[in-house]
């Protein structure tokens, strides 16, 4: 009865999924249909530096630490115990999985998926709708659309 009162009005609302086309795809059309304003869902002991720059609509799980002068997109979820370190820069639409460390100067470009335990280096550019699997260590730039795997990660598929 209480959601009725809302309809067609102005709310705030968050989008969970871990599927990140379903969650985008959702939030497009809330965004659209529903007049919604996407707010941020941040655990009390999430760490958001004072000059980091967060978008809307971000799920920040306990634990998760974001860094001085890094940048987090909209939509994005970064779950339990995540570091997302100083100058590091986080697209629209990503996952970051529990554990994992996305080091100073590293770039994760929109929809990508990175596992959990997942450690990626300084510098380096995780491509759009890429996925690193679980427990990986990103020593080199991942092509968009690519999956890799791995110490040092690497492609899946044929050679």
């Amino acid at each position: 009865e209480g959601y009725l009162k809302l309809i067609g009005k102005k709310c705030e609302a968050f989008v969970a999924s871990d599927d990140n086309k379903y969650r985008k795809s959702l939030t497009e059309m809330l965004l659209e249909r529903r007049n919604m304003m996407p707010v941020n869902a941040i655990h009390a002991r999430a760490y958001v530096s004072a000059s980091a720059a967060l978008g809307h609509g971000n799920l920040i799980a306990a634990g998760a630490v974001i860094g001085t002068g890094a940048k987090v997109g909209n939509h994005c979820v970064l779950h339990a115990n995540c570091l997302v370190d100083y100058t590091a820069s986080v697209g629209d639409f990503v996952q970051v999985g529990a554990g994992s460390i996305l080091n100073s100067g590293v770039t994760v470009e929109e929809g990508a998926f990175i596992g959990s335990g997942v450690t990626v280096v300084s510098g380096v550019t995780i491509g759009r709708n890429a996925r690193v699997g679980a427990g990986s260590v990103v020593i080199e730039s991942v092509k968009k659309n690519a999956t890799v795997f791995g110490n040092p990660a690497a492609p899946l598929g044929p050679k």
